[in-house]
């Protein structure tokens, strides 16, 4: 993960397979009609039913890179989340009923794994996480949003990211011989695809089988393709830019080299960067094109990854300043968390980045057990900021959505679900 006022599962995939950006559920704002009461420990005050656990997860892995101690009760909320078989739903308004399998969802799993990592002293739920994942794999290599369906390049790429987190290699996580980058793999456009699309990630191939870049896909993929898990930590760079893919003359290779693949996603997310303004777009039927927040966060956590900081650093200058307006002013949960994640993977100062992220993340919070010194300052910015102020809040009411999640979704369908 990303919009405004969260969509369901069923309403986001079906605008993802019409070719739009599916996040992961990035969305804390109230849904319109009967929402779920906020449960104790739980950060953020809107609705959690779609992304209880995605929001929960990306909260505590950047307040733990924060250097501050989570409360027991916000650790405990996660955790109790869990079900027996070692997979996460999105959120699970009963912890004593037996969870429903088929609710179970990759994208909250695998960013709970990554938190827990983070957080440490919680290898039991790690493990059993992980072997949720492999149990849930498809035949393909790839995974689905919720087990059994088809697979999607953005739950793919956050397992990937928790595999990783893990300590696990991606290549020997396989099922019927195809190994987790094997299914990223699938949705990544190669040398057949047009020159300015290759190194783009679909969400998932259309009817006909055809690829067709997705924004979000690619942000989020990039990631994994470039072998990093959140929190991103980084801080080897080249000062080349990213290598377009390399097709000889006529190629019509459909699939990309592993060795070709982070470096080819980080080229195309580079050209529609400099493109857009230094930002991606969403574009839903419908709608208007709005910039798209959660995608370019993950643009630049992907850049980084991938060794190419002063690429991202256009990137990571809009969202200090616009992103207020993702954030609602600090007061939505997934997208502060993932704003501050960005931050500290650019190594910028948290505490002015549009506003004191790490303050305004607390705030939507239990107290913490023990929080950062006074000065949580980067030390050694990666990027010169063009802008050191403090940004503008910039009240742009963007209709539908801002960007949600992650594959959820930030990938489909967490409500994943769009909150732009």
């Amino acid at each position: 993960m990303l919009t405004a006022a969260r969509l369901g599962a069923a309403t986001l995939s079906a605008a993802l397979l019409a070719g739009v950006a599916a996040a992961p559920a990035l969305a804390d704002s109230p849904s319109a009609g009967a929402t779920a009461p906020t449960p104790e420990g739980l950060y953020g005050k809107g609705d959690p039913t779609y992304d209880g656990v995605w929001r929960q997860s990306l909260a505590l892995t950047a307040l733990t890179g924060a250097k501050v101690t989570p409360a027991d009760s916000a650790v405990s909320w996660l955790t109790g989340q869990q079900c027996a078989d070692g997979g996460w739903p999105s959120y699970r308004a009963d912890t004593a009923a037996a969870c429903d399998p088929k609710t179970e969802d990759s994208n909250a799993t695998a960013v709970a794994l990554q938190a827990l990592v983070a957080l440490g002293g919680h290898q039991d739920g790690v493990d059993k996480g992980v072997q949720w994942l492999k149990a849930n794999q498809n035949a393909d290599g790839s995974w689905a949003y919720n087990p059994g369906g088809p697979g999607d390049a953005n739950s793919t790429g956050l397992a990937v990211n928790a595999l990783l987190a893990a300590k696990l290699d991606p290549a020997g996580v396989a099922k019927a011989g195809r190994s987790a980058f094997d299914g990223l793999a699938l949705f990544q456009l190669g040398c057949a695809a047009p020159a300015d699309q290759r190194g783009a990630f679909a969400y998932q191939p259309d009817p006909a089988g055809a690829l067709a870049p997705n924004a979000l896909a690619t942000a989020q993929a990039s990631l994994a393709a470039a072998g990093g898990k959140l929190p991103v930590t980084n801080t080897n760079r080249t000062d080349a830019a990213p290598k377009a893919l390399p097709c000889a003359n006529g190629s019509a290779e459909p699939l990309v080299p592993r060795a070709d693949s982070a470096e080819a996603a980080g080229a195309y997310l580079t050209a529609q960067l400099a493109a857009g303004g230094q930002h991606l777009t969403l574009t839903l039927p419908g709608a208007a094109p709005a910039p798209d927040y959660t995608a370019t966060a993950w643009a630049a956590l992907g850049l980084v990854q991938g060794g190419h900081p002063q690429q991202a650093t256009g990137a990571v200058d809009w969202l200090a300043k616009e992103g207020g307006t993702w954030t609602k002013g600090g007061t939505d949960a997934s997208a502060t968390a993932t704003l501050l994640l960005v931050a500290q993977a650019a190594q910028r100062d948290p505490a002015a980045f549009g506003g004191d992220l790490v303050a305004q993340l607390t705030a939507l919070g239990p107290a913490p057990k023990a929080t950062a010194p006074a000065s949580t300052a980067a030390s050694a910015p990666a990027e010169k900021k063009k802008d050191d102020g403090v940004s503008q809040w910039w009240t742009i009411g963007i209709g539908l959505l801002i960007g949600v999640g992650g594959g959820l979704v930030l990938s489909l369908q967490r409500k994943r679900g769009l909150k732009r």
